[in-house]
C-alpha cells in the first residue's frame, strides 16, 4: 500500500444536498423550506435567542454591573488580638504556622495582619502586609514585624 492508495471508507464521504435546482433533484421549488412564512425567506431564521419579538430572556435578567479585576489581591486576615491567644512570648508567627494553628485555611495565599484587639506578648511576626495600628501593637508590646514579598 502506499499513499496515493489511501482512500477514504465507503460510504463515509456523502455530495451535501444542493437545494432549488429543479423538481427532478427533489428539492426543487421550495427548496425543503415548506410554503411561505417567516422561515422560507431569504434571511428569515432568527438566532437562538431571538424570541419573535418578545424581549429576550438575557435581555429580562438583571446585569452583573461592574468588572472583575483579574489582579486582585486577595488577603486572608487574621487580627492581632487572635495572634495574642494561642501564641507564647518570643515565639516566630509565620503564614505556615497560622496554617497549621487553623487561623487561615488557603494554602499559598498572602496574609494580612490586623489591628483589631490587644496584644501584650513579644512576638516576631512574618506577613505579606500589615496595617498600621496593627504594626503599632505589635512593636508596642516589643516584638517585630517583617513584610514577606508577594509571590
Amino acid at each position: 500500500m502506499n499513499l496515493h492508495d489511501l482512500k477514504p471508507a465507503r460510504g463515509s464521504r456523502k455530495k451535501r444536498t444542493r437545494v432549488g435546482r429543479g423538481i427532478s433533484a427533489g428539492k426543487g421549488k421550495t427548496a425543503g423550506r415548506g410554503t411561505k412564512g417567516q422561515n422560507a425567506r431569504s434571511g428569515g431564521v432568527k438566532g437562538p435567542y431571538f424570541e419573535g419579538g418578545q424581549l429576550p430572556l438575557f435581555r429580562r435578567l438583571p446585569t452583573l454591573r461592574g468588572f472583575r479585576n483579574v489582579n486582585r489581591v486577595e488577603y486572608q486576615p487574621v487580627n492581632v488580638g487572635e495572634l495574642a491567644q494561642d501564641f507564647q512570648a518570643g515565639d516566630e508567627v509565620t503564614p505556615e504556622v497560622l496554617i497549621a494553628r487553623g487561623y487561615i485555611r488557603r494554602r499559598g495565599g498572602p496574609v494580612v495582619i490586623l489591628g483589631d484587639g490587644e496584644i501584650d506578648i513579644a512576638l516576631t511576626v512574618k506577613a505579606h502586609r500589615f496595617s498600621k495600628s496593627a504594626r503599632a501593637k505589635i512593636e508596642a508590646a516589643g516584638g517585630s514585624v517583617e513584610i514577606l514579598p508577594l509571590t
